[in-house]
């Protein structure tokens, strides 16, 4: 286990956590999770968890993590699917879309008011989901060629899955983006419209915070950028050999979420 800096976690108000290769690898969820989430409770940290899959709705995930035995509230979850519904409310309410991606993704666009258009949408939206085909490639390639705006939920290039990773949005939107010669604006970390909303939602000044998550390039980064220390944990796709190729650093590394309970407990 690797530190840069000695940080006091009983001393922090809130805690913003990623999912994937943090809590869970898929349905499995990671050593240590059940005390983290018991001690933040206990402690009465406030927190809130991060993530850039657009597929899951907050009740998805609250029923997905009860499922594995955790027990978090719905209001826990912020989601790049809702930061993409937010965003594009705020730039343009009322807009149409095309969107390509599960139900966390048309769901928050629904709720924001936006409405589903697959002739002259004023938007084309793609997160990760099921419905990706050469077909809906093609659909939102001639889209955006014809003046819609395209817009990603997040700039993930994969995640980690039980067996391996999985391509994530970045790629998925990687031949639209190729196909045109235009780049997608991306609303998930670490664009800091996401964090501002979350260190919003938690009540919390950015140095009362720690952002937790296995990414240097989306979760260390923006939590960096935001002001908020950082933890790098090694339990996803993120090893220790990657740091060196990196020009910024988290304030400390850890194998998982559950050495922040040991540390927390061996400073008091």
């Amino acid at each position: 286990m690797e530190q840069t800096y000695m940080l006091d976690f009983n001393a922090k108000k809130g805690f913003i956590c990623d999912m994937d290769g943090v809590i869970y690898h898929g349905n499995k969820v990671l050593p240590g999770v059940a005390e983290f989430i018991h001690w933040l409770h206990s402690e009465h940290k406030e927190y809130l968890f991060l993530t850039n899959n657009s597929g899951y709705t907050p009740r998805e995930l609250h029923q997905k993590l009860a499922r594995m035995g955790l027990d978090v509230p719905e209001e826990h979850f912020y989601t790049s699917a809702l930061a993409t519904a937010a965003f594009l409310k705020e730039q343009a309410p009322g807009c149409s879309v095309f969107a390509i991606g599960e139900a966390g993704l048309l769901n928050a666009l629904y709720d924001a008011g936006i409405t589903m258009n697959d002739v002259n949408p004023d938007y084309v939206v793609v997160g990760e989901g099921r419905t990706y085909s050469l077909e809906t490639l093609t659909k939102a390639t001639n889209l955006v060629l014809n003046g819609a705006k395209l817009i990603g939920a997040n700039s993930d290039v994969s995640g980690p899955i039980e067996n391996g990773i999985a391509p994530a949005c970045r790629a998925l939107i990687a031949p639209i983006e190729m196909a045109t010669g235009t780049n997608a604006y991306f609303c998930g970390k670490p664009n800091p419209l996401m964090m501002r909303t979350g260190l919003r939602m938690l009540n919390c000044h950015s140095g009362e915070a720690v952002m937790v998550g296995d990414r240097m390039d989306t979760d260390v980064i923006s939590g960096m950028e935001s002001g908020m220390s950082t933890v790098l944990v090694l339990s996803g796709v993120t090893a220790k050999d990657d740091l060196k190729t990196y020009a910024y650093r988290p304030t400390v590394v850890l194998n998982g979420v559950g050495d922040i309970v040991t540390a927390a407990q061996s400073c008091v």
